[in-house]
């Protein structure tokens, strides 16, 4: 009887895709998501279900891996290069979440137009008609112009909410400008600055966005326009941000990623009355949440039963794909075809 396959699970998901699991595969959970946990547990693995960053050296400490499901889109959290050089089939669910996402957008979006921070804080803490008076800044997202920086699923969806619903003028960004859906008007990065209202980035990290938004581009803005970000922290360079807050060169920022992935203690984004913060959860719905896990699950599977995952990240790249019973670079592996 050949033996039952490996999943190593680095963080938790929702028990829908441990159930789908565990009809093809043993299912092992990392009690954290610490790098030298994730190597230690991942020797025995045949696979890996990601929500964190993987160790660079992951492959080299885990030669039984074959296949690797990022449960979202980032695959920034794998070391793509040498998950190739490996033969190691990489996916992730690019789709799963984005109904999340979206909605947490357009939340950002409202919270930041109508003042809503400082207003529950004035109200708890102060008199009524304070409160009430910090209405003054509050605007309507009808009739504004949303700027979505990279218009995937996410923004795709983001797009036919706002467009649809409220009545927004939505332009787009992206490398192919041709691609757009309906209803999102193309535009070059300066020209979608200078004219948007709400700037939305869901973009991917690449060497091309990686501090995207800098000073100057910030600077770029209208000073009475909002900033959201739920692609990667990255894309924005944080100390310009700060800046840009801080004096009053944008209106505000909604952010549910960072440059550090974790804000910590007394960083000046706390500080800023300016700011909406969220812990990296915008696909966090409970419904997402339970979709996402379903499709890492056959994913995962579908790689361990040797056949292409239906979202193949690096099929352009890997060369031969590593199989059952691997212990390096001389183990078992069969060519791609």
């Amino acid at each position: 009887m050949p033996s039952v396959p490996c999943v190593l699970v680095t963080n938790p998901i929702d028990p829908a895709g441990i159930a789908l699991l565990e009809t093809g595969a043993e299912v092992r959970r990392c009690p954290d998501a610490a790098p030298d946990t994730i190597r230690r547990m991942a020797v025995e693995a045949d696979a890996l279900v990601i929500r964190s960053r993987l160790p660079e050296d992951i492959f080299e400490a885990a030669p039984r891996v074959r296949a690797v499901t990022v449960h979202g889109t980032g695959t920034d959290l794998i070391p793509l290069a040498s998950a190739s050089e490996h033969g190691v089939m990489v996916a992730n669910v690019p789709d799963g979440n984005a109904q999340s996402v979206a909605e947490h957008c357009l939340l950002g979006m409202m919270l930041l137009a109508r003042n809503f921070r400082a207003i529950d804080a004035a109200i708890r803490s102060g008199p009524w008609d304070a409160a009430r008076a910090l209405a003054e800044p509050m605007v309507e997202l009808g009739g504004k112009t949303l700027g979505l920086v990279g218009v995937g699923h996410i923004g795709s969806r983001l797009a036919k909410i706002c467009a649809g619903g409220l009545g927004m003028r939505v332009l787009g960004n992206q490398r192919n400008l041709d691609r757009l859906p309906a209803g999102v008007a193309p535009a070059a990065l300066e020209e979608l600055l200078a004219q948007a209202d709400f700037v939305v980035l869901t973009c991917p990290l690449t060497p091309q966005t990686h501090h995207l938004m800098n000073a100057a581009r910030l600077a770029a803005m209208k000073r009475s326009a909002f900033l959201v970000n739920v692609g990667r922290g990255p894309v924005i360079d944080e100390d310009a941000l700060v800046e840009a807050l801080r004096e009053g060169r944008i209106a505000g920022a909604m952010l549910d990623v960072y440059e550090h992935y974790r804000l910590e203690p007394g960083h000046p984004l706390f500080s800023l009355p300016n700011a909406v913060l969220t812990p990296h959860l915008a696909g966090s719905a409970r419904e997402s949440r339970a979709n996402v896990a379903r499709i890492a699950a056959q994913e995962t599977l579908r790689m361990l039963d040797g056949l292409p995952p239906r979202n193949f990240v690096n099929a352009a790249t890997i060369q031969t794909i590593r199989t059952t019973g691997n212990t390096g670079n001389n183990g078992n592996t069969q060519r791609r075809h």
